[in-house]
């Protein structure tokens, strides 16, 4: 049973991943979620069946189409759903006979690092060489900017703004915007898998408390360490900022979790998440920041810290 599951999940993921290359906008939404099914063999099954999803969809992209797109599909959907599957699994006893999931912080760590790796093999994908690299990705956005060769929608510049020299600034950006997509990428078909996996009674693990999620304050560490990578230049440059994008990303959504868990039993509870998700359908890029600084507080002051009830009058 285990390995014919595998095998049909590899195959449909390998599907939602290839139908890309057709350009249609709905082919590209399906892409997104390429990891789904592995993440559903990975969670209902075990990570046996995630492997032989990521063995059998790589095998069947590798031969519809090359190698190339093979491995390409393995290290940017496969292995990161059937790794972070593995982690949300793990168990251990702690001490007093209950089992201790693993938790929801530290996956969004490891979600924010299988994304930064990701982001950097896409890169080298494109070329080892930074400046080639460079020079492929403000080609590919001044396309889109300028609306040529069918690209995207023809967009009005301000007068005196070149194109060209906009592109080329932009392409700083990519590794940030590239690595926090994935995060969201990957959380959002992990939720989704792991919903349905648990109404159809085959998740092991009990439904955490999603509120709850926080990050462990080394994440801050991380993320200013990224900053200054980014500084560096070259492909260590793009790692670092990959990586700071990666964890703003994670930090945005403990920031949401936080908002979530402080309003618990208030009366502004439902305007105020009401507003916020609004607000983030509206104004994502600037909304999200302050969720990401949110985020961050808590991971450094824990700012959930629950006050012990008051003593019971005399």
């Amino acid at each position: 049973m285990l390995p014919i599951v595998g095998i049909g999940a590899g195959l449909v993921s390998a599907l939602l991943f290839t139908v890309v290359i057709t350009g249609s906008p709905l082919a590209l939404l399906l892409s997104y979620v390429a990891p789904l099914p592995v993440f559903i063999a990975a969670l209902g099954w075990n990570h046996r069946a995630g492997l032989v999803a990521v063995a059998a969809g790589t095998l069947a992209v590798t031969v519809v189409l090359k190698l190339s797109l093979g491995l390409a599909f393995a290290i940017g959907a496969a292995l990161p759903a059937w790794w972070i599957a593995y982690l949300v699994l793990l168990a251990r006893d702690d001490g007093n006979g209950n089992g201790e999931w693993y938790p929801l912080g530290r996956l969004l760590v490891w979600i924010a690092a299988v994304a930064t790796l990701v982001t950097v093999g896409g890169a080298l994908a494109i070329s080892t060489d930074f400046e080639t690299y460079r020079n492929v990705m403000a080609r590919g956005l001044q396309l889109v900017l300028s609306g040529s060769e069918g690209i995207g929608p023809v967009m009005r510049l301000p007068p005196g703004v070149d194109a060209g020299e906009l592109a080329s600034r932009l392409t700083l950006l990519v590794p940030v915007a590239a690595g926090a997509s994935f995060v969201l990428m990957i959380v959002a078909n992990l939720w989704l898998a792991a919903k349905a996996v648990q109404l159809s009674g085959r998740l092991p693990r009990p439904w955490p408390f999603i509120p709850s999620a926080r990050l462990p304050a080394t994440a801050v560490a991380g993320l200013v360490g990224g900053i200054v990578l980014s500084l560096i230049g070259g492909f260590v440059g793009l790692a670092g900022a990959a990586l700071a994008g990666a964890l703003l990303a994670a930090f945005g959504l403990a920031g949401l979790a936080a908002v979530h868990d402080l309003s618990r039993g208030k009366a502004w509870r439902t305007p105020t998440l009401f507003a916020l998700y609004l607000a983030l359908l509206i104004m994502l890029i600037t909304v999200f920041p302050f969720l990401a600084l949110l985020g961050i507080a808590d991971a450094l002051i824990d700012l959930r810290r629950r006050k012990p009830p008051a003593s019971p009058a005399a």
